[in-house]
């Protein structure tokens, strides 16, 4: 059960005004600690005080009409270092563009003296890894919006142990006309996150000697039983296996529906061994052909399937047609998203999966250069599980497993062989001058505008 801190930790939603006054009238003696700021009195907004959706005192923050106004409600809170935490407040975004970058909440970890603290751990190897830097600010994400406008914003954080006191900031920055509410704020000791552990495992093979699709196929099956054997959440194939190594094939010659006979026999055999299977293949949809990914799951039904939208110069000659899609899938031990080859040489493709929420990215890629799948881990903070065609002798693409540093943390060398990763997907990574880099994203990448 969590122990709560007493009525600071709620802010201004404090649960024991109904002992005293009615819950629908604002109550300035407990609002009074709540400051507003700004980085500059000229870029200063209009703050004021109104009513949440529980009849809790908002605060409220509003620009006019010029660009640029920047203003966030403050308050310092007591803390015990070295303890975990739950942040939670809704809020109301009104004529505001991009409230995931306007309006935005921040909780920084202090001393007595609102100084920063350093974290308690050194960051990840590949980034300044001999020293500890200041820990950075934590940034709550936003869920749904509710029917009534309102979202909830959370977040589950460690206070470093040198920490005494968590300065919550609650922002509205760039949005002329805007306007944001917040409500219900409140912080809370809790529990560390569970661990979600999952064993991702990649395939290097690339079919041999078959003259059929069906062919191809049954040489997958012994190496599927070997990441079973490792005990392997996610097995990754390779892309467009049942075309790979066929002599003569033409895409059309092996493209099938999906589902079908390749989806199929890939489906028993998730589910004879209890995994996630992701295989490439050419699929037929009436007139057009696509290539694709296809996410087979434990009950030996298709999870989920990805058709590949950045196409190169061989597929889009021969008439393969495009996706336009990015979709993210639920699993068991947590949410995949899929691309194929060619997609991995353009950033936009994983980035599309990782705002849509993709933590693993499964990528069949016949050939690349592997800076770009160290590129395409680290820019979004996601495990990229490649299974390629390319000879791991002459240096280019390999099938492993990428880390959030890019680092290949899982590879097989040798033709037939396959490597298993094991990654906890409730651990961030934590870099110098970054933070949690992968919470920061939505708070900062850039609007992109429609072209």
């Amino acid at each position: 059960m969590q122990r709560r801190l007493g009525r600071w930790a709620y802010l201004s939603c404090f649960l024991w005004a109904f002992a005293s006054a009615s819950a629908s009238e604002p109550r300035p003696e407990q609002d009074a600690l709540w400051e507003p700021a700004s980085p500059r009195e000229e870029l200063r907004p209009k703050f004021g005080r109104g009513v949440g959706p529980l009849g809790y005192t908002a605060l409220t923050i509003e620009h006019d009409a010029r660009e640029g106004l920047d203003g966030y409600w403050r308050q310092s809170f007591p803390i015990v270092g070295g303890t975990w935490y739950k942040f939670h407040c809704v809020r109301k975004a009104e004529n505001v563009a991009v409230p995931r970058r306007s309006a935005l909440v921040r909780i920084v970890w202090t001393d007595d003296a609102g100084n920063k603290v350093k974290r308690d751990a050194p960051p990840g190897n590949g980034y300044a890894p001999t020293t500890a830097g200041n820990a950075e600010a934590e940034h709550p994400q936003d869920g749904p919006v509710a029917a009534n406008g309102w979202c909830p914003v959370d977040g589950t954080f460690q206070a470093p142990k040198a920490a005494t006191r968590a300065l919550i900031e609650l922002h509205l920055q760039w949005a002329p006309g805007g306007k944001v509410s917040y409500s219900e704020v409140e912080l809370s000791e809790t529990t560390a996150p569970q661990p979600r552990v999952a064993r991702l495992a990649t395939v290097h093979y690339m079919p041999r000697g078959g003259k059929t699709p069906e062919d191809n196929r049954r040489q997958y099956a012994p190496l599927i039983a070997e990441a079973a054997r490792q005990k392997a959440d996610l097995v990754v194939l390779g892309e467009t296996i049942t075309y790979a190594g066929l002599p003569g094939a033409k895409y059309e010659d092996v493209a099938e529906a999906v589902p079908g006979p390749s989806t199929e026999y890939f489906g028993k055999l998730a589910k004879e061994h209890d995994l996630y299977i992701v295989v490439g293949l050419y699929e037929r949809a009436g007139h057009l052909i696509y290539n694709v990914a296809v996410l087979l799951g434990p009950d030996g039904k298709i999870a989920g399937k990805y058709r590949k939208v950045v196409l190169p110069r061989d597929e889009f000659a021969a008439g393969i047609a495009p996706g336009d899609e990015y979709p993210v899938f639920e699993t068991r031990f947590g949410r995949v998203g899929m691309m194929v080859c060619y997609d991995g040489f353009f950033p936009e493709v994983a980035r599309q999966l990782s705002n849509n929420g993709a933590e693993v990215i499964a990528w069949p890629v016949w050939g690349c250069n592997p800076l770009l799948a160290q590129a395409r881990a680290c820019e979004n903070h996601v495990y990229v599980v490649s299974s390629t065609f390319s000879d791991a002798k002459n240096q280019w693409m390999q099938s492993a497993v990428y880390d959030h540093e890019g680092k290949a943390i899982a590879a097989a060398k040798e033709w037939g062989t396959i490597a298993v990763a094991e990654v906890d997907l409730a651990k961030p990574l934590n870099w110098n001058s970054l933070g949690d880099f992968k919470a920061h994203l939505p708070r900062h990448r850039p609007v992109v505008k429609a072209e």
